[in-house]
Order: structure tokens, then C-alpha cells, then sequence
């Protein structure tokens, strides 16, 4: 396993945790999770804020992933903390919340949605003071909503995840109901997806002169894929005879199938007569293994910059856009929700707000004037 250093650091006169380490996609993931986590590029070191229980909440999250060298790591004194330092996780609740993992674990749940659920309950349960969890009632979950969250200003995705997560373990594992009656679901905002310009999307897919670069970005955009389900595609995924490629356990474990266009054939037999991949169709350095996710962002990055688009589009973007120009070509929204992997219509009518085919025909009453 790989190990994780952490020291300290200061940031604008407050204290922060820093954590090095190698570079790895699962670790990154993990660390993303974190609420407060922040990516520094000048100290090449991932931060958080500091508190006294971070040691604790960090060895339970990288529990079986990576090692912790918190050797160089020292407790800080902070005069007038705003808020009280969360207490130390104890061995008890340290074993309970490692019971919920099986359970969840058990029960097929994704390994992310684990990591978060895990991570979400033990802030909880160390908000309490370690509280035995049979004692614990719907005051103290309004406590922690109006004293923690709502105090720190975490997000609303953030709120409904504890919420999730400790109702999913009292529900399940102490078999009894927790209905806070102050707490109010959190409104996510409604955000619209970013779409490229034909121009744009065609100047993205033909800056790279590699091959293997142009034919992955191209077969996003081509078949709507997440940059997942391109990582773990496979040479036998590809049926060139019915002219589909098979995307297996995206997200949500589903399954799908979507058309794939003979000219994007063509330039996948072109990279395959180039590179021969053993395993995975896109493979990295290392014969045998998927290509990363974290090249494929530089890769993107890189034509971005070559094509000179104005705005910063990440790999999800290309998704968006597949998506959007098949709805202004006319395609129905049905099939664009099987095509997308979607489990609800309403995900897929978002790219109605952002269609040029339907909000360019609208008339402004300015026009009239």
C-alpha cells in the first residue's frame, strides 16, 4: 500500500492539515470526500482544516488503502477556535461504523457511496461525544444540522448526505427511525449542464496528432460515454458487425448498449492496429491496465489549449454535448435517456433548457418594440 504523509501547515494564519502522497486515483477520490479538501498545485499537497480529531477521522477513511505517517504531525493550540474541535473517535463507535461498512458492503452498495456514508456517520457520532448510538435521539441530529453544518456552511449536497447516511444506519442497524422535525431537506441548485459548440467540440477532437489521445476523446463524444465507462472499456465491448458498443456497469451497475458510428469504427481499427492493447482497450503505461483517469483529464486539457476554446470544458463536457446535439438533430428524449445510461427523464429533460433548437426559435417581445 501506499503511504500518506501528514504535517502541518498555514494558510492565511490558520492551521491546515497537509497530506502528500504519490499520485493515485483511488487515494485522490478518497481525499475528495473530505469535507474542506483542497487541492494545492505550489505545495503539490492536498489541505484540510485542521482539527483535533483529523488523525482519527483519516485513519478510518484510508483503513485498508494506504498507510498514515503522521510521525511529523503535531497537535496545534488554537486560542478562540470558533467552533469546539470534534473528540476523538472511540474504539466503540470506531467498530460500529466498521459493522455498517460490512453491512453496506453486504448489501452491494458502491464502494464511494460506502466511503461517504462511513465518513458522513462518524462526524455524527463523534459530534455527539461518542454518544452510545441506542441513546441518541432527533435532538441531537438538529443540534448537529444547526451546530456543525449550518455553523461551517457545508453545502446542501453535503447535508443530505449525512442525513442519508445516518438514517440508512439507525433504520437498518438499530432498527428504529430517526425524523428530525427541524431539519428541512436542503433545495440543490439547479444547475445547467455546459455544452460546446459543434466548432468547438470538432477543433477539441482533432488537435492531438496521437492517435490513442484523439480516439479516446473521440469515442466520448461519439457515444455520450462518463470517463469511466471509456476506462474500462474492452476490445470485445465493440461490435463492429451490428455497429454497437456495449458499456457494462456504469453508473448504477447498469448495463447498456449504444450505436457506434463506422467512421469512429474506423479510427478505433487505426489505433488498435497501432497500439495493440492487451487488456483494456485504452491501457497506460503498463500493458494490462486502464489507462488513468487523471491523464485523460491532462490529455483533454492539452487539446483544449490546442484548439484555443475560450472556456475551460472538462471530459463531461463532451457528454453534455453528445447529448444536446442529438436532441437538436431531433433525436427523441427517450432514446436519448437509454443512450445516456439515465434511470429517470426528468436527469435527461435538463438538456431542453440548454437546447439552441428550441430557446433560439423563442421571439424576444424587444424585437417587436
Amino acid at each position: 500500500m501506499k503511504t500518506i504523509f501528514l504535517r502541518n501547515g498555514e494558510i492565511k494564519r490558520k492551521p491546515f492539515v497537509l497530506l502528500e502522497f504519490p499520485f493515485d486515483e483511488e487515494l485522490k477520490e478518497l481525499v475528495k470526500t473530505i469535507p474542506g479538501a483542497d487541492w494545492q498545485p505550489k505545495l503539490k499537497a492536498w489541505t484540510l482544516p485542521y482539527s483535533d480529531g483529523v488523525t482519527s477521522q483519516l485513519l478510518a477513511l484510508f483503513k485498508g488503502k494506504a498507510w498514515l505517517d503522521y510521525s511529523a504531525f503535531k497537535k496545534v493550540e488554537i486560542n478562540n477556535q470558533k467552533k469546539a474541535a470534534l473528540p476523538e473517535m472511540d474504539a466503540g463507535i470506531a467498530e460500529e461504523i466498521e459493522k455498517f461498512s460490512d453491512w453496506m458492503r453486504n448489501r452491494r452498495y458502491s464502494e464511494s457511496t460506502i466511503r461517504n456514508y462511513i465518513h458522513s456517520l462518524g462526524l455524527f457520532l463523534r459530534f455527539t461525544g461518542n454518544k452510545n448510538p441506542a441513546e441518541i435521539n432527533n435532538t441531537d441530529l438538529e443540534n448537529f444540522h444547526k451546530d456543525y453544518i449550518l455553523k461551517n456552511n457545508y453545502s446542501a449536497s453535503f447535508q443530505s448526505l449525512v442525513i442519508n447516511a445516518v438514517k440508512l444506519y439507525f433504520s437498518n442497524r438499530l432498527k428504529r427511525k430517526l425524523e428530525p422535525i427541524e431539519i428541512e431537506r436542503p433545495k440543490n441548485p439547479r444547475l445547467l449542464p455546459h455544452v460546446l459548440s459543434k466548432e468547438d467540440v470538432k477543433a477539441i477532437l482533432l488537435a492531438h496528432q496521437n492517435i490513442k489521445h484523439r480516439a479516446m476523446l473521440s469515442l466520448i463524444y461519439a457515444c455520450g460515454l462518463r470517463r469511466s465507462e471509456l476506462l474500462n472499456l474492452k476490445p470485445q465491448d465493440i461490435d463492429s458487425s451490428r455497429g454497437m458498443l456495449r458499456v457494462n456497469q456504469g453508473k448504477g451497475k447498469k448495463d447498456r448498449l449504444v450505436p457506434i458510428s463506422e467512421k469512429i469504427l474506423e479510427l478505433l481499427r487505426e489505433y488498435y492496429r497501432y497500439e495493440k492493447p492487451s487488456v483494456y482497450l485504452f491501457e497506460g503505461q503498463t500493458s494490462g491496465k486502464p489507462y488513468s483517469g487523471k491523464s485523460l483529464e491532462n490529455v483533454m486539457n492539452q487539446a483544449v489549449a490546442k484548439a484555443k476554446v475560450k472556456q475551460k470544458p472538462t471530459l463531461h463536457w463532451l457528454r453534455h454535448s453528445y447529448a444536446t446535439h442529438l436532441l437538436e438533430s431531433g433525436t427523441d428524449i427517450r432514446y436519448i435517456q437509454e443512450l445516456l445510461g439515465h434511470s429517470s427523464s426528468k436527469t435527461t429533460e435538463i438538456y431542453t433548457h440548454v437546447s439552441q433548437k428550441s430557446i433560439q426559435k423563442i421571439r424576444s417581445p424587444f424585437d417587436d418594440l
